[in-house]
């Protein structure tokens, strides 16, 4: 039998060449695999440039390092993990629940000495500071009232004084013409509609000049022991940074917190968060890293996770400075704590 050679070579053309239409039909799968080898060697390219963009791509955010890991960086374990930040997995009630309570707990151990950081001696002292209280710190406060109460000393004197001789006591606390007003309303009203004594009802407390529901149940919970939440800018910060609620409104997140414990643990509640904001969990620079409650918290890595420089950001007390009274408790000194100094000293 012969073999087909037109196929493969062609046949000759009469000036001694070979036709080319059936050599075109049989070279064919030579072009697809020049083609293939082609579509090889650009994809390579590709890969190869992939790559290099890659390598020239700006380097990520640093990623948040897990609490648990942190925690055991802290305690020298060894090295923490880098690793980047899960999303914060839907809550159950009871585990929402739990894990407040158990937060509760932690700042309990951590801050025993939790206290009012306004200095008092009675109701009116209170209920007067926590009014100055505003736009300021307490320490401006403790700075000011002194003199305040050295020369008006009960609401019957607050109620009589010259506006603009408390003006120049209150100067130091901002604000001060609006603060005298208040203070003086409020010691009128106690005097006309109280007899002097300051109301220990809820209801009471809020028809005085300047005292909200925040202020009234800081001198319910501190001055008559009856249990209230005090939402003021550091609680309302950690609340919703731990997840507790997502509220913003004062009053809402006063009834969503409440929800989560028992009413007698309310006035210790605030102080605790409070003073965890103050020291610890700070608007801008949260001290992650020297953080008691970061595997609880599904805000860790928002601060600085690293130990070491997370406890240069501590504040008080934590932080081996001044805390914001003159007068502060025995358990406070004790712990460690150190008196601020009066107004005016270096």
């Amino acid at each position: 039998m012969g073999v087909r050679r037109d196929s493969a070579v062609g046949e000759q053309g009469p000036d001694g060449g070979r036709k080319t239409a059936k050599a075109t039909k049989g070279a064919a799968p030579a072009k697809r695999v020049t083609a293939k080898k082609g579509a090889v060697k650009k994809s390579a390219e590709k890969s190869v440039k992939k790559q290099a963009a890659v390598k020239k791509q700006a380097p990520a955010k640093k990623p948040a390092v897990v609490p648990g890991t942190a925690a055991a960086a802290v305690k020298g374990v060894g090295p923490a993990k880098t690793v980047a930040a899960k999303p914060v997995r839907e809550e159950s009630r009871t585990a929402l629940v739990r894990r407040a309570r158990r937060i509760n707990r932690e700042l309990a151990e951590v801050y025993p000495y939790a206290h009012p950081e306004l200095d008092f001696e009675n109701p009116f002292q209170l209920v007067v500071a926590t009014v100055l209280s505003a736009q300021t710190t307490d320490l401006r406060v403790n700075q000011t009232t002194p003199a305040l109460f050295a020369k008006y000393p009960t609401p019957e004197d607050l109620a009589a004084a010259v506006p603009e001789e408390v003006e120049e006591i209150l100067r130091p606390t901002g604000f001060f013409r609006a603060k005298t007003k208040s203070v003086i309303g409020l010691s009128k009203a106690l005097v006309e509609d109280f007899g002097g004594e300051v109301p220990g009802r809820l209801e009471d407390l809020v028809k005085l000049p300047g005292v909200g529901r925040k202020t009234a149940f800081v001198v319910l919970g501190n001055a008559f022991g009856r249990p209230g939440i005090t939402v003021d800018t550091h609680f309302q910060r950690l609340v919703r940074r731990w997840q507790w609620t997502a509220e913003t409104d004062p009053d809402k997140i006063e009834a969503a917190v409440g929800a989560l414990f028992p009413k007698s643990d309310w006035t210790d509640l605030s102080h605790y968060v409070i003073w965890h904001g103050r020291r610890i969990c700070h608007a801008r620079k949260p001290a992650c890293g020297a953080c008691p409650i970061a595997p609880l918290c599904p805000a860790y890595g928002e601060g600085e996770t690293d130990p070491e420089k997370a406890k240069k950001l501590l504040k008080y007390e934590k932080g081996g400075f001044p805390g914001q009274r003159l007068n502060p408790p025995r358990a406070y000194l004790d712990a460690g704590g150190k008196p601020a100094p009066p107004l005016g000293a270096g």
